[in-house]
């Protein structure tokens, strides 16, 4: 989102590996110990403002930006509940497929199974968003930056892009963006 609308930032890596997020100055931006978090220090009435959830930060750089949101209400609100489907949908149950399918200490097979199956019915619903335009709510915006690195892990959740042609197109597009590539690069 930062490569797109061009607005400046550092990226400042917080190291989970070593229990960083639980440093109370990085509770204070995100008191939920995870990451993303911003701080923002030209933020509203010229304030420092820290802010933390996806959703919430892309929302808030696209308003501060005008970009990657719709002007229109209807418009907005169509990208809102893509981005929406991510975070409640996407995030989530592909989250949960990793865990099961790559950390857990031992195999649970229901487990797998059920989130496994949910991440396909996902890619489902996704595939048949994509089948009649470029972008998940029309233009591109802030649904597609959330959705493209939880599909960039796509073999984490076992499963082939050929089997979804317009996640895979949508996803070959979405590669190709520099800002993209160039986001996708930081840490």
């Amino acid at each position: 989102m930062l490569e797109e609308t061009g607005l400046d930032y550092r990226v400042k890596p917080v190291n989970i590996g070593q229990g960083e997020q639980f440093a109370p100055e990085f509770l204070k931006i995100s008191p939920n110990n995870r990451i993303p978090a911003i701080v923002d220090h030209a933020g509203p009435k010229g304030q420092a403002f820290a802010l933390f959830e996806s959703g919430a930060i892309l929302l808030y750089l696209a308003y501060k930006s005008g970009k990657l949101l719709p002007g229109d209400a209807a418009q907005q609100f169509k990208v809102m509940q893509w981005l929406m489907f991510q975070m409640g949908g996407i995030g989530p149950m592909f989250g949960q497929a990793h865990h099961f399918l790559r950390a857990a200490p031992q195999p649970v097979p229901y487990a797998i199974e059920r989130y496994t199956q949910e991440t396909r019915r996902l890619y489902k619903v996704l595939d048949h968003q994509l089948e009649d335009q470029e972008f998940i709510a029309g233009d591109y915006s802030i649904a597609d930056i959330a959705t493209y690195p939880w599909i960039a892990r796509h073999e984490w959740h076992q499963v082939a892009l050929a089997d979804f042609p317009s996640v895979q197109r949508w996803f070959a597009g979405m590669g190709a963006r520099p800002a993209v590539q160039q986001g996708m690069a930081k840490p």
